[in-house]
């Protein structure tokens, strides 16, 4: 087991920001002119938003899975449901913007939710620091989810 702090949590940062890399990656690749075609939400946020709000729920997810890697009564799989949770995560950012395919993104960002909510549960079993830093991460993805839906259901 990964006992030092330090190593530890660069292991957990490049695995998050992973999603966040490749994720980005599809979107910066694939997203034009596609989604500046697309009608959207008068609630749809500037695409400067998305960025900062999601580096920094990064970093948040990051501390989460780290605290919970160094707490008395941690799971291994809490760990595994987090990495899955990472994978669709990634995969979103994918479905979306390189296939451009909204119904299927709304239904992987449906999955990540419910991965989410399932963390947050076994997180608040054994570090209340973990389980506080996933909530806003859950409040943007349910946001997200509005977002997603609006655009099936406008376009």
């Amino acid at each position: 087991m990964l006992k030092n702090k330090f190593l530890s949590f660069v292991l957990f940062f490049i695995i998050t920001y992973s999603a966040s890399f490749i994720g980005g990656l599809a979107t910066i690749s694939f997203k034009e002119p596609w989604y500046s075609q697309l009608v959207k939400s008068n609630l749809n946020p500037p695409d400067w938003v998305f960025a900062p709000v999601w580096t920094a729920l990064y970093l948040m997810m990051t501390l989460a899975i780290w605290f919970f890697w160094h707490s008395k009564n941690r799971d291994m799989n809490t760990i595994y449901i987090y990495f899955i949770h990472i994978l669709f995560n990634t995969t979103w950012s994918v479905v979306f913007f390189a296939f451009h395919n909204i119904l299927l993104a709304l239904i992987i960002l449906l999955i990540l939710i419910f991965l989410i909510i399932v963390l947050i549960l076994r997180f608040k079993r054994v570090n209340i620091a973990s389980y506080y830093l996933m909530i806003p991460y859950l409040l943007w993805t349910s946001y997200a989810l509005f977002l997603n839906f609006n655009l099936l259901i406008l376009n």
